[in-house]
C-alpha cells in the first residue's frame, strides 16, 4: 500500500466523531485506506448483493445485530441505515464507532447531512498526489505523473494507462452516471464527457457543450453536476471582488485527475503530451487539481478561485484557503522563465494588496528563484511542498 497523507487525519477524526465518512471517486483507495488504518473494524461491502438486500430490507436488524467498530463500504446503497447508525452511536456515546465510505457523493452526503448532522467527520480521498505517487517511485517525473494520473492501481500494477482508463470510464458511465441519471443513451454521455475534456482549463460554456453533445443546456448543467459530485470534474469559481470591477462570473472546468483527462483527449504517451496543443491546459489542470487535493488531504476546505476581468487581465489561481495569506499563482507549461509571466501577477497583486512574496509563477522548468515581482517555482517543488 502506498502511504496516504490523509491517514493520520483519518485516525484523529475517529477520536473526534462517532462516525467517519470518506468519499471520493471510484478506485481512489478509500477501502484500502480505511481497512489498513482501522484493521480491527468489521468490514461490510454493500456492493455484495445479499448484504445490500439485508441492509435495505431490515436496517434496524442490520445495525442492532452488530457491535460498534463497523466499516460499511459503499454505504450509499442503503441510506435507511443512517438513522439507525445515528441512534446506535448516540446510545453508546463513544467516538469512532462507524466508518462509512462511498463513491457516489451526491447520494451519500445528502443522506448523511439529514441523519448524521454533527455526528460525522467528513473527508474526501482523491487519487494519489504527486508526492504520494513519487514516494513509491523515486524516478517519477512530473510529466510522467501528469500523463499517468494518480489512480493507485496504476502504481501497483504495471499496465498501459489507456487500458485502465477505458475500463474506468465504462464502469463509471454504466454504474454511476447511468444509474443516477437513468440515461437511455450512454453513448451521448460518453461524448459529453469527452467534450468536457476539450474544455478543461477553460470557461464553462453550457450552450456550446449542449449544442456539441446534441442535448439541452438544462441537461448539460445536470450532467456537469453529476460529474462534479462523483469527483470526475470540479468547477473553479471566479474571484468576486467587493470593488466595482467588471469581473467574469463564469467558472472554469477542471478534472480531478490528469491521467483521465489525457485519456479522454486521446493522448497516449508522455512524449505525445509534451508536444500536444493541449499541454498548457493539462499542466494548468495538474497544478489546480493538486492544490485542491493538498488542502483536502489536510482536512481543509479548498477556497480556490481564478481572477479574470473583462479587459482580459487574468491570473490562473488564487488560493484563499488561508484568508490572511492569499496566494496568487500563474501557471505556465514552458520550461523557460520569462519576466512577462509576472505581468498580471503584478497588476492584480498590487490592486488586491497581495505582496510579491505571495505571488508565484509555477512552470515546468527546474530552477526556483525570486524576482522583485514574484517567485518562480518549479512544478516539482510546488507539488512536493507541505
Amino acid at each position: 500500500m502506498i502511504p496516504r497523507t490523509i491517514s493520520a487525519l483519518t485516525q484523529r477524526m475517529s477520536q473526534w466523531f462517532p462516525v467517519v465518512s470518506v468519499t471520493g471517486p471510484r478506485q481512489s483507495g478509500k477501502s484500502t485506506l480505511l481497512r489498513n488504518t482501522f484493521p480491527d473494524y468489521a468490514y461490510l461491502n454493500l456492493e455484495t448483493r445479499n448484504l445490500r438486500l439485508s441492509a435495505q430490507n431490515d436496517p434496524v436488524g442490520f445495525i442492532s445485530s452488530r457491535s460498534d467498530k463497523l466499516f460499511i463500504d459503499e454505504a450509499q446503497y442503503a441510506p435507511d441505515l443512517f438513522p439507525e447508525i445515528q441512534a446506535a452511536s448516540d446510545q453508546r456515546g463513544t467516538m469512532g464507532q462507524y466508518l462509512l465510505s462511498g463513491s457516489q457523493n451526491f447520494l451519500l452526503l445528502n443522506d448523511i447531512t439529514e441523519s448524521l448532522a454533527g455526528r460525522v467527520g467528513l473527508l474526501q480521498l482523491l487519487p494519489l498526489s504527486f508526492q504520494e505517487a513519487a514516494s513509491s517511485d523515486s524516478s517519477l517525473t512530473v510529466d510522467d505523473f501528469m500523463f499517468r494520473g494518480g489512480y493507485p492501481h496504476l502504481y501497483e500494477v504495471d499496465m498501459p494507462a489507456a487500458l485502465y482508463y477505458r475500463s474506468y470510464v465504462t464502469t463509471y458511465v454504466q454504474r454511476d452516471a447511468g444509474e443516477v441519471l437513468n440515461i437511455r443513451n450512454l453513448t451521448d454521455f460518453q461524448k459529453f464527457l469527452a467534450l468536457c475534456a476539450q474544455s478543461a482549463g477553460q470557461l464553462v460554456n453550457f450552450t456550446h457543450l449542449a449544442s456539441e453533445a446534441g442535448i439541452s443546456p438544462r441537461t448539460a448543467k445536470e450532467w456537469l453536476s453529476v460529474l462534479a459530485t462523483s469527483y470526475i470534474i470540479f468547477l473553479l469559481p471566479p474571484y468576486a471582488s467587493n470593488e466595482r470591477k467588471r469581473l467574469t462570473k463564469t467558472p472554469k472546468l477542471y478534472f480531478h485527475d490528469t491521467g483521465l483527462l489525457c485519456y479522454l483527449l486521446g493522448i497516449t504517451s508522455t512524449e505525445q503530451l509534451i508536444q500536444h496543443p493541449k499541454r498548457g491546459d493539462v499542466f494548468e489542470n495538474l497544478i489546480v487539481e493538486e492544490t485542491y487535493k493538498r488542502h483536502c488531504n489536510q482536512g481543509e476546505d479548498p477556497r480556490l478561485y481564478f481572477y479574470r476581468d473583462t479587459n482580459g487581465v487574468e491570473v490562473d489561481l488564487m488560493d484563499c484557503t488561508s484568508p490572511e495569506s492569499t496566494l496568487l499563482i500563474e501557471v505556465k507549461s514552458g520550461q523557460t522563465a520569462k519576466d512577462a509571466f509576472c505581468r498580471h501577477l503584478v497588476t492584480i497583486g498590487t490592486a488586491l494588496g497581495i505582496p510579491p512574496e505571495r505571488r508565484s509563477v509555477v512552470y515546468r522548468g527546474d530552477e526556483d528563484f525570486r524576482t522583485n515581482a514574484a517567485g518562480f517555482t518549479s512544478a516539482r517543488t510546488y507539488l512536493t511542498q507541505e
